[in-house]
């Protein structure tokens, strides 16, 4: 594989990964931004209006066709969090110029449909159309009122709203559903304007293609994007905790308790020396079937439905995530504390740290298989600020992680804050 990196204005950046491994290429735009709550609601509407429709395509039955036409390329936009950062994606998977009938060329056109759906979208009176405006609208805060529902995201996502209130970490990416619904298509098409005034921009294309072409390509099809920009990307702040463990209880009428615990890993993450330390640590906690938390807490011990561990490697923070009856709360939280003190206390087998680190070097081996998983890697380092690699090298270095690194790594975390979701008081659970 083949890595370029070229910055093509200030503020703008494109990546190319040229590699034959592939039938098909993909191409990203990506607009981050800071992620504020007075913006983060209009930052994920737009690409859902967006969607519906450009000047030539001024509907979903038209934009349809046109990817038809292109071999039935796959045309979509997302919202992710990174960090502190709020990014507005854009993406098309098309074929690979070797599998076209006629041999003629995909990508071009492909990235000037994409281009066209960003940069010219279906308008009426030099806005966005009412009707797009009102039922992209619905449907997002139809979303957002949608995450109570699975009760397992529910608890992280309260975690994290207690365990960094008044930082911008805390701030959800798909804003609020009142604000939603009250959006007017003069005020989005504002806040449209100055996202592509103020956002980064990091382009991506994974393919056979040559970085020369993928160069023209980009600068052609996204040409109004492609100028100087001061663009401030907020890149995540880890932290301490701050005085004793908080601990906060919601009750709810469920029939399962869910236990969240929010751990800040003492500064580590992505670009930090002791990062491979960090995820043989967590495959070793709860971020594997061979997990600690899995073999005794859940199976052992029986105390959790389920337990599993998570780190976010911009923000530094370790999140355990289990279901327990509403009686075990207290066992279940000091059970998953204890198997950390053991991690730190270096109580583990040879065995047991190997097949962690099979777990991870896997893994990480198993995102270079997929075009979006490389896709997200690349543009999260871009966005991060570190030179994207071939990921050889973080493999080479989870290889080489030592016991004493398990351990050390496990000292640096820390508890921050404990989330209880709990049945209503005097309510029937089954």
């Amino acid at each position: 594989m083949e890595q370029q990196c070229k910055q093509l204005a200030d503020g703008v950046e494109l990546l190319v990964n040229r590699t034959d491994k592939f039938k098909t290429g993909l191409l990203s735009a990506t607009l981050t931004v800071p992620l504020r709550r007075e913006d983060a609601t209009a930052g994920a509407l737009i690409p859902e209006v967006l969607y519906r429709g450009s000047r030539s395509c001024p509907d979903m039955e038209r934009l349809s066709a046109a990817t038809d036409a292109l071999y039935g390329a796959s045309l979509g936009t997302g919202v992710r969090q990174r960090g502190e950062s709020q990014c507005i994606s854009f993406l098309c998977s098309v074929i690979d110029d070797r599998y076209a009938l006629d041999g003629s060329a995909v990508l071009e056109p492909a990235a000037g449909l994409m281009g066209e759906v960003l940069l010219d979208p279906a308008a009426e009176n030099g806005v966005f159309r009412r009707d797009y405006v009102k039922g992209e609208g619905a449907n997002l805060a139809d979303r957002i009122r949608a995450r109570v529902n699975d009760k397992r995201s529910w608890s992280i996502f309260r975690l994290v709203q207690e365990m960094c209130a008044g930082e911008a970490y805390a701030v959800d990416k798909l804003g609020d559903a009142e604000e939603a619904l009250s959006v007017s298509p003069e005020g989005l098409w504002a806040d449209y304007q100055a996202l592509l005034g103020r956002a980064k921009v990091t382009f991506y294309y994974g393919g056979s293609a040559q970085p020369e072409r993928v160069e023209e390509t980009v600068r052609r099809a996204f040409a109004p994007l492609i100028r100087g920009r001061n663009a401030p990307v907020a890149c995540a702040v880890p932290r301490e905790p701050s005085g004793p463990v908080r601990t906060v209880t919601d009750e709810m009428d469920v029939t399962q308790g869910k236990l969240a615990m929010g751990f800040r890993t003492g500064g580590v993450t992505m670009d930090s020396p002791d990062y491979p330390a960090l995820l043989v640590c967590n495959a070793l906690y709860g971020g594997s079937a061979n997990s600690r938390l899995f073999l005794n807490v859940r199976e052992k011990m029986s105390l959790c439905y389920y337990a599993s561990s998570l780190i976010d490697k911009l923000k530094g923070l370790l999140v355990v995530s289990s279901g327990v009856e509403f009686g075990d709360f207290d066992r279940a939280q000091e059970a998953i504390l204890a198997q950390l003190d053991e991690l730190r206390a270096g109580r583990f087998t040879g065995e047991e740290r190997n097949a962690a680190i099979r777990t991870v070097v896997n893994g990480l081996r198993g995102r270079l298989d997929s075009q979006g998983q490389m896709e997200d890697d690349c543009v999260t380092k871009l966005i991060r600020g570190v030179r994207p690699d071939d990921g050889a090298e973080l493999i080479r270095a989870v290889e080489r992680v030592s016991a004493e690194d398990i351990a050390r790594a496990a000292q640096r975390i820390r508890l921050d804050t404990v989330y209880r979701l709990t049945g209503k008081e005097g309510a029937a659970h089954g």
